[in-house]
């Protein structure tokens, strides 16, 4: 197994294993985050907006320390990414997320 093929399998294992047990789906979540960092905000933040901004923030980890990023940025990273995704793909087909 390749190092991407890794990270993807290991993203998968957190977006769909112990992290949602722990914490319910990425999208109920997403959607609690956004409540609650809109009316931090006073503006209107969406599941979407918190998937992405949640990406944004482990862009900023890996930038921040280029010669040396843990793996477990990049598994975030891709753990996020898949979690937006779903989001969108759930509004497009008519879901509440």
């Amino acid at each position: 197994m390749n190092v991407r093929e890794e990270i993807l399998r290991k993203a998968t294992e957190c977006v769909n294993g112990s992290r949602q047990q722990d914490y319910g789906t990425p999208e109920d979540n997403f959607t609690i985050i956004s409540k609650l960092w809109s009316i931090y905000l006073g503006m209107q933040i969406s599941p979407e907006d918190v998937a992405m901004m949640m990406c944004l923030l482990k862009v900023a980890r890996i930038a921040t320390a280029p010669e040396v990023p843990t793996e477990d940025c990049f598994i975030d990273l891709a753990g996020y990414a898949a979690c937006a995704g779903e989001i969108v793909a759930g509004r497009r087909k008519g879901g509440t997320a």
